[in-house]
């Protein structure tokens, strides 16, 4: 009997089905329904943009692990992280609702500029309020054992995952050397962050593997500053480069530093026997950096052919690579064009386990179950973005309903509209060609934004048109 008959079996028992034969996949997909328990290993990387992966058409970086992951599973190629920066994407996940619902649309603690034409909104607060229910909580209810490893960036130390509803963690803070967590360790001088945080990872698969587990791996890496392993950077500095891109070496590394994690991760779930039982999900909180807000520091990176980066509600900040590995229910080798958010992964994850929403607790995404099972489409009309601070670019809102997409920017009020169909870089802006749908999308965008209770920048009395580009601190 092979580790994978083993494995499978394993998982039917926990899910109730007993000594059901295995005749095939068709068996395993069915014992695989709503109301079974597979483990849950949802990696989430930091800063990753679209087009970082080998799998998703980088010709520098070399990910096989991650590659390999896609080969098992489903790739998306339009999945959409809920805002173009980490702490309003990462409620996003956690807490299942729109960042502007939650009330934190920046990062924690957010940019400012004193002098611009816009005084921005603050975050509602700075953390993620104690009262929403997160997905950790909700899995608890039908017996899961929840630990978060890494990146929170969700509020301070009354806010950490301890309690939000996981029962084991380690927080890190924001450097890949020299770093501290919490609770405190003794890494040794050499110890680089992605690899610790793996190490706790593969610690809690083990101690749990007898029970459903959920395993939120939030990795500080890829975000600045720039730093890797010396041999690993060398390897990039000797590689050929191609002629397109920009090619950073200690940007690659840091890239492969992410892809040995997951091929540790993989490798664990394989050695205990249980890769049939667990779902894995692999997604970014924003798209990839080019450069730092300021303009300070290297060139990172290049999200082409979307346009722009980090910061911005064009495809380059907001539109992430996404795969998930689902044996038995996820077909192999196989790709989904639909557009999703990272809304839609705490009804997703409630949906595969077995858990009940908590009525209190409106969710703003829908289960992707049926793209994941291939028997279904989504219900959705449309999805949403509100950013409305200074960061890559200037405040703004958007939607995207099928192929088509607005961005109104709150500056000067202005609107572009683009088919992304047609136009994945965003090149043909078609709001003057288009007048009509343009509007339709503008006052659908403004309904959903008041639905939400969207918080709106208002007029700057400060403003200096003189000064309007100098980055401050908030008073």
């Amino acid at each position: 009997m092979n580790s994978q008959t083993i494995s499978r079996r394993r998982f039917m028992m926990r899910c109730g089905a007993g000594t059901l034969a295995m005749t095939g996949m068709r068996a395993f997909a069915d014992a695989a329904s709503p109301a079974a328990k597979p483990n849950v290993v949802f990696i989430l990387i930091d800063d990753m943009g679209w087009s970082d992966l080998a799998c998703y058409g980088n010709a520098f970086h070399e990910t096989p692990h991650i590659d390999r992951l896609a080969q098992q599973g489903m790739r998306f190629t339009n999945a959409y992280a809920a805002c173009p920066v980490c702490s309003p994407t990462r409620a996003s996940i956690i807490a299942g609702q729109y960042p502007a619902r939650v009330g934190i649309t920046d990062f924690i603690p957010g940019h400012y500029r004193p002098y611009a034409k816009l005084d921005v909104p603050v975050n509602r607060q700075q953390f993620l309020p104690l009262e929403a229910v997160t997905i950790a909580e909700a899995l608890k209810t039908v017996g899961y054992t929840t630990a978060s490893v890494g990146k929170w960036h969700l509020g301070g130390r009354e806010y950490f995952p301890d309690r939000q509803g996981f029962d084991d963690m380690l927080v890190a803070d924001g450097r890949h050397f020299d770093f501290k967590t919490t609770p405190p360790g003794d890494y040794g001088n050499d110890a680089y962050l992605a690899e610790v945080l793996t190490d706790r990872a593969l610690e809690f698969i083990e101690t749990h593997r007898e029970d459903p587990f959920f395993l939120y791996l939030a990795h500080f890496a890829v975000h600045i500053p720039l730093e890797a392993r010396k041999e690993l950077i060398a390897k990039y500095e000797q590689k050929p480069k191609p002629p397109t891109g920009v090619n950073n070496p200690v940007y690659a590394a840091m890239v492969e530093h992410v892809d040995q994690s997951v091929g540790r991760v993989l490798a664990k779930l394989d050695e205990l026997e249980l890769t049939d039982g667990t779902l894995v999900v692999f997604f970014s909180d924003n798209g990839g950096l080019r450069q730092r807000f300021d303009g300070e520091g290297p060139l990172v990176t290049t999200n082409a052919p979307l346009r722009a980066e980090k910061g911005t509600l064009y495809e380059g900040g907001i539109r992430e690579p996404l795969i998930i590995r689902w044996p038995g229910v996820v077909r192999a080798q196989s790709t989904c064009n639909v557009p999703v958010s990272s809304v839609d992964f705490y009804p997703t994850l409630l949906d595969a386990c077995g858990a009940k929403a908590d009525p209190a607790h409106i969710l703003d995404g829908e289960s992707i179950t049926p793209l994941l099972r291939g028997d279904g489409a989504m219900r959705r009309d449309a999805l949403y973005w509100h950013y409305p601070v200074y960061h890559h670019s200037t405040p703004a809102g958007a939607i995207r309903q099928g192929s088509w997409k607005l961005i109104e920017f709150f500056e000067d009020n202005h609107v572009e509209l683009y088919n992304l169909d047609n136009d994945i870089g965003e090149e043909h802006d078609l709001a003057a060609e288009m007048p009509e749908r343009a509007q339709t999308l503008r006052d659908q965008l403004a309904a959903w934004r008041q639905s939400v209770n969207a918080a709106m920048p208002k007029p700057n009395p400060n403003y200096d048109p003189a000064r309007a580009g100098e980055w401050g601190r908030r008073p």
